[in-house]
């Protein structure tokens, strides 16, 4: 059984948060050549759709 005090509880995500994360994703990505720069911008808005809809649920 867990016991949850006020450190352990899930709290609301922000919008900031999701776009920072979204945006480590797609730069680690380019970073091991996986994406190419040029695919950024259509890249991130599934990535942030994604951690989005992940973080929402």
């Amino acid at each position: 059984m867990s016991k949850h005090t006020p450190d352990t509880e899930l709290k609301p995500v922000g919008d900031e948060a999701i776009l920072k994360v979204a945006k480590e994703i797609v730069v680690k990505f380019i970073e091991v050549g996986q994406l190419s720069p040029v695919k950024f911008g259509e890249i991130f808005d599934e990535v942030y759709k994604t951690v989005r809809k992940t973080v929402r649920s």
